[in-house]
């Protein structure tokens, strides 16, 4: 194989290196503009460090620029992705030493801007970054080694013969320490391990040969994990970025990181932790990752995008002033010049990414829902419309609240679950109201609590169901803690939500309006639902795994399970900015108008017509009040 490799090679007359700094000259012209690609140079070479004519980029470098938050520490894993992303889309050059090309690799990949270039360009980049991130080894380590002076050493050499093209060289991973792993289950199946983005990478150079010879064995996807420390380093990162605007410095958002702040980091990083790794497994492999995200976590990568644009604007280059020259045929030659950039000082007042903060809804909470809920559609335009707390757990207070709202909302509940035996009075009325329990609690994951957190995304505006429920294919059922995951719509039944006098429901049909004789009348729990009772004061999640109903149940989770719980705190908040919030006030005004309306009819402007309706009802008396008595 290996002559057959060089073969190929030969008949190219061609290197892995020169091929992928052909990908990287590709993407500086296709995918920037002259303006980006001028900014990205400054950027670079404002921080660069120089070895023998090497520039080149070391991990405290890429944190300090990036304003990666110390307390979180992710910064050797941020490393390690950005040395095997500078490397695409050959594997064996990884880890790469970060030279201007190398960085603009990882930029490329980080702002999804390859499309342009890649044929097919509308592939994710998931399974990269989950490559970027694992251990390809069976003793895994959450220390990743940095390029060795070895590897400086090389790439002199490769600049020797292309000095201005930076070429990274071929070094191979290595890893120190580690702990040993079982065996995966899937490790003697047949996978397709080919990487899709890699794959039209290098079809756009016409090598696919060559990059199917790259592939080494011991890089097989179902070879690899993610170290569960590491994994739980890149969530916390991910929270923190994902409301991150563009051109939005991270300090603005790492000045919230009290000592309160990041508790509820680790604890939201943990639920969403255990969704990949409900047996305690060492890491994480590739099959549940590649399963959760795109059900549960569609946008938990997104903040990486504005959080790389950065690269993109530097300060040093006044725009009025005359264009630096530049090179159209080599876009990237490094040509250094010291300019260090002064760390960014935050100085506007940041606008608050909510209104308010909740009882459930914080803005790790936020975060959280916005790994699958798009951030624009949340940050800066949620609105409470109700919180239990403050308007009293009944229907008709949150009915008042809610109803007047013309736009999507999220209902939040948590609570503690109730015990397998109900004590007390209130817990066996409740218990009567419900069929006979089947269903063993769910898993507490690896917190000692019985608390629970879950919530419902509403695509359309609340209003009584009483013969057929409401909501469409974008409403969500979803849990938050102890694990978090998320229950998307079925076409099976479209019994999505329901709002009636005995409570509210999603995922189980309308109540009957009246008990048929001889059939019960417990409640008729969805086989993926979740239901409050009429007072608002007790709850049950119920998830059959055989499905069928109006949500589609786990996708990881093969078993059954049900959570009855004392609902604590119970918020509903609006999903829109201030037109949805104006026309709320606006609906109240005509509600308040029309009752002031409806008191005057029935009260009347006429005292004296008023008092000969009363004495012709019996309810008062012809005699005047100082002539007469009361009859």
């Amino acid at each position: 194989m290996g002559q057959e490799h060089s073969q190929e090679q030969a008949a190219r007359n061609v290197s892995t290196e020169q091929l992928s700094h052909e990908l990287a000259q590709l993407f500086a012209r296709k995918c920037f503009t002259p303006l980006e690609i001028t900014h990205f140079k400054d950027v670079f070479r404002s921080l660069a460090d120089e070895q023998d004519g090497i520039y080149y980029w070391k991990e405290e470098t890429l944190c300090r620029f990036l304003v990666i938050p110390d307390a979180i520490g992710p910064g050797p894993l941020l490393n390690q992705m950005a040395t095997y992303l500078g490397a695409f889309p050959f594997p064996s050059l990884a880890p790469s030493i970060l030279t201007i090309e190398a960085i603009l690799k990882v930029v490329v990949i980080m702002t999804e801007r390859y499309g342009k270039v890649l044929k097919n360009g509308k592939a994710d980049r998931n399974k990269l970054l989950f490559r970027s991130l694992a251990v390809f080894d069976r003793r895994m380590s959450s220390v990743y080694k940095k390029p060795s002076e070895e590897a400086l050493d090389a790439l002199k050499e490769a600049s020797s013969e292309a000095k201005e093209s930076a070429i990274a060289s071929p070094i191979e991973p290595r890893y120190t320490g580690g702990f040993l792993i079982d065996k995966p289950s899937n490790d003697d199946e047949e996978e397709e391990d080919d990487d899709e983005l890699a794959l039209a990478a290098l079809d756009s150079l016409d090598a696919i040969e060559i990059f199917k010879h790259d592939q080494r064995a011991d890089t097989k996807i179902h070879h690899a994990q993610i170290p569960v420390d590491n994994f739980r380093r890149l969530l916390m990162l991910l929270l923190v970025v994902a409301p991150l605007d563009a051109q939005e410095s991270l300090s603005r958002h790492a000045q919230r990181l009290t000592e309160t702040r990041l508790a509820g980091l680790r604890r939201v990083a943990d639920s969403i932790l255990w969704s990949f790794t409900p047996e305690q497994n060492a890491g994480i492999f590739y099959q549940p990752f590649n399963t959760i995200i795109p059900v549960s976590l569609p946008f938990m990568f997104d903040g990486l995008n504005p959080l790389f644009e950065h690269f993109l604007f530097s300060k040093n280059i006044d725009l009025h002033k005359r264009r630096r020259k530049s090179s159209a045929s080599a876009p990237l030659s490094p040509m250094i010049v010291a300019s260090p950039i002064e760390p960014e000082v935050p100085d506007d007042p940041l606008e608050p990414l909510l209104p308010q903060e909740g009882e459930i809804l914080d803005l790790n909470v936020l975060s959280q829902l916005a790994f699958f809920l798009k951030g624009n559609t949340i940050f800066r335009r949620l609105r409470p419309l109700y919180q239990g707390v403050d308007a009293g757990f009944s229907m008709g207070s949150m009915e008042q609240k809610v109803f007047n709202w013309h736009a999507p909302s999220i209902l939040l509940v948590s609570g503690t679950r109730l015990a397998l035996e109900p004590d007390g009075a209130r817990e066996r009325s409740y218990a009567d109201t419900l069929p006979p329990k089947r269903f063993p609690n769910g898993s507490s994951g690896n917190s000692t609590s019985e608390r629970v957190v879950f919530g419902a995304y509403l695509d359309v505006p609340w209003k009584h169901t009483y013969k057929e429920a409401i909501g469409g294919s974008e409403t969500l059922i979803f849990q938050l803690e102890p694990i978090h995951e998320v229950f998307r719509a079925s076409t099976i039944s479209k019994d999505y939500a329901t709002f009636t006098k005995s409570g509210i429901s999603f995922g189980s049909p309308p109540p009957r309006a009246r008990p048929v004789s001889g059939l019960s009348s417990k409640a008729n729990l969805g086989p993926v639902s979740l239901l409050l009772d009429s007072s608002l004061e007790y709850g049950v999640f119920n998830h059959d795994s055989t499905g069928g109903g109006s949500f589609h149940p786990s996708q990881t989770r093969g078993t059954d399970w049900q959570d009855r719980f004392e609902i604590e705190s119970l918020e509903v908040w609006g999903c829109g900015g201030d037109e949805e919030a104006q026309k709320q006030r606006a609906a109240w005004a005509f509600e308040e108008r029309e009752a002031a309306a409806r008191k005057n009819i029935r009260m009347g402007k006429d005292v004296e017509s008023d008092r000969a309706l009363l004495e012709m009802a019996g309810l008062l008396s012809g005699h005047s009040a100082s002539g007469g008595s009361m009859g």
